[in-house]
């Protein structure tokens, strides 16, 4: 699986290593991306979806079925 995050969309970035002699060499930043379960009250089940840790801190403030409505919308999760 991709290393995407299924709320926010997050993907890994490219840049450079840059040594102390100043040689560049091509390298990529990564989300930090967890696994985690999620309970949807309303459809009284268990989802995981990978998720990055600012998008958890988003789910504790708005809730899991505002945030999942909102990324269906932005076309980032499609379950």
């Amino acid at each position: 699986m991709a290393r995407v995050c299924q709320i926010t969309g997050k993907r890994p970035h490219v840049g450079n290593n840059v040594s102390h002699a100043n040689n560049k060499t091509k390298r990529r930043f990564y989300p930090n991306l967890q696994t985690k379960r999620f309970w949807i009250p309303e459809e009284g089940k268990w989802i995981t979806l990978k998720v990055s840790t600012k998008a958890i801190k988003t789910i504790n403030v708005k809730g899991i079925t505002a945030v999942l409505k909102q990324a269906r919308e932005k076309g980032t999760l499609s379950l």
